[in-house]
């Protein structure tokens, strides 16, 4: 049985509630059996940042969905060498996974920066587009879409727009937050708030 499934890659640091909304919403409306959250070991716009392991914003993952069968965490990141592009990442998981349709979650911000990614005309061959609204940032309409990526009228761009709430949380200024040593309550879910204050994790951001 062919297993429709979401793909919603990122770094993850930290997760936090606007994420799992956002997935949420996409799994209701886009008809997907299950998100699959994909964090990023190398992710090729941040190479210059420092970034939590790998291993801590997985398990950050894993506290962030527990208890919820419709996610999971794919740690297909982790032991690839190179930086995460989703283009490849997409390619992997085809190969590993054949009797399964992959879309890809992906918020309004990074729209813009698409026609720049790695090979974006194969990250369209390979998943539908689920887009959802970030604050700040309207959805590109189709036609301007195409225009951007220089695809005709005819190549495939399969793209649906999720209504959801508009959550206004990034994980950078939650990383500031933490190093202030400001309350993320209510703002990620409360076991990876625990997670943070017991690692000690952004304080010296």
């Amino acid at each position: 049985m062919i297993q429709r499934i979401g793909i919603f890659g990122g770094t993850f640091d930290p997760v936090h509630v606007g994420h799992l909304i956002m997935a949420e919403q996409c799994r209701e409306a886009g008809q997907l059996d299950q998100v699959w959250f994909v964090p990023a070991a190398r992710p090729p716009h941040k190479q210059d940042q420092a970034l939590t392991s790998f291993a801590q914003r997985v398990e950050m993952l894993a506290l962030a969905i527990a208890g919820m069968p419709a996610f999971r965490v794919d740690e297909l990141e982790k032991d690839r060498p190179g930086p995460s592009y989703t283009a490849v990442t997409l390619e992997e998981l085809e190969r590993r996974h054949p009797q399964t349709t992959f879309a890809l979650l992906l918020g309004s911000d990074c729209l813009p920066d698409l026609p720049g990614w790695h090979r974006p005309e194969r990250i369209l061959e390979l998943a539908e587009l689920l887009l959802f609204a970030r604050p700040g940032w309207p959805v590109i309409p189709e036609r301007e879409m195409r225009a951007a990526l220089h695809l005709s009228e005819h190549a495939p761009l399969w793209l649906r727009v999720i209504q959801a709430p508009l959550i206004d949380i990034a994980s950078g200024d939650l990383r500031q937050r933490a190093a202030k040593q400001r309350s993320l309550r209510f703002l990620v879910p409360r076991a990876v708030e625990t997670y943070i204050l017991e690692k000690k994790l952004y304080q010296g951001t």
